[in-house]
């Protein structure tokens, strides 16, 4: 029988559609997955969508599945979650999470796909690889007990990282948005907002992720002497300036990136990709996380919905793709 599925594309930057694919059977070691929901990561999406891949960075932004290549046409997308149909038969039946792009249905191997634990529902599972980039960027970051703490920059990344900060004993931990909306997203994840003019300064923290220039900063300007900024967000073909003159270096302050791509090998010998998958997963069993799916759309609407996401019509966090009746 021929395995068909639909798929979208980025046919130009700008311009998305729904392709028919063709698959193959899976082979011994793969696995026929049957997709439930999709979630469209509004920063990295949307810069791919408008076309703003640098061209040396193609190699470095490709994704795991990755058909075609930037700027289009490209199949582009890393946060997938379905039920196994056909496979080993420890995994037939169940919930699983890929870094697959948005497709009905797709053949992997088995090393691709992660279970998805039974008290995280699948709806709030395509959180996962947001989660385990916070994860990772809280291995760069170290944060200690007691310390004084800021996130700025409330989407997905940065709301994730200030929710795991929030389980940390003695931390003090703000989020810092332009957005007044985000809030209500704050309160629902049980910590402090405030616009950057209202932020508390003398911090030892501050986890960067709004991938504006005035963001990053405004991080600098609230560190405490010898504080630290990790810089998450990645600004695509932007260049940035920053304020790196005045009292940077006698006040002794550190700005470190964090890459989600390699673990953090400080303290994490022999932690793999896979443990910090898993952990993320584990992670989202608390219901908060919830708030973070901003909105939701069929899949055959995703063409019309990207371009709206990218536009900023529409308000997203994690925007929830869902295939149930594809």
């Amino acid at each position: 029988m021929e395995l068909t599925a639909r798929a979208f594309w980025l046919a130009s930057p700008g311009q998305g559609e729904i392709r028919d694919v063709a698959l193959v059977a899976p082979a011994d070691g793969e696995v026929l997955v049957r997709t439930l929901y999709s979630g469209v990561s509004r920063g990295t999406e949307t810069l791919v969508f408008r076309g703003g891949v640098p061209e040396n960075q193609h190699a470095s932004m490709r994704a795991p599945f990755q058909d075609g290549d930037f700027p289009a046409p490209v199949k582009y997308g890393y946060l997938s979650v379905g039920r196994v149909e056909e496979g080993p038969g420890h995994l037939v039946g169940r919930t699983v999470f890929c870094l697959y792009p948005h497709q009905t249905r797709y053949v992997v191997p088995v090393s691709a796909v992660t279970v998805v634990p039974e008290s995280v529902p699948a709806s709030r599972a395509i959180l996962a690889g947001t989660v385990e980039t916070a994860v990772n960027a809280l291995w760069d970051a170290a944060p200690l007990i007691g310390d004084r703490i800021a996130v700025v920059g409330g989407g997905m990344v940065g709301c994730s990282v200030a929710a795991l900060l929030a389980r940390f004993p003695g931390v003090r931990v703000q989020l810092v948005d332009a957005d007044p909306a985000r809030g209500e997203v704050a309160r629902a994840l049980g910590i402090d907002f405030a616009l950057p003019e209202d932020a508390e300064g003398e911090l030892d923290l501050v986890v960067h992720a709004s991938a504006t220039e005035a963001g990053l900063t405004r991080s600098i300007d609230l560190l405490a002497r010898e504080g630290t900024v990790i810089e998450l967000s990645w600004y695509g073909d932007r260049r940035v300036s920053l304020p790196l003159g005045e009292a940077f270096h006698s006040r002794r302050l550190t700005l470190r990136s964090s890459q989600v791509g390699s673990v953090s090998p400080s303290g994490r010998a022999g932690r793999t990709y896979a443990d910090r998958l898993a952990l993320a997963l584990d992670l989202l069993a608390e219901p908060a996380f919830d708030a973070l799916i901003t909105g939701e759309c069929a899949f055959g609407e995703l063409p019309d919905v990207m371009g709206k996401l990218a536009s900023g019509s529409i308000p997203a966090l994690c925007h929830r793709v869902a295939y149930e009746d594809v």
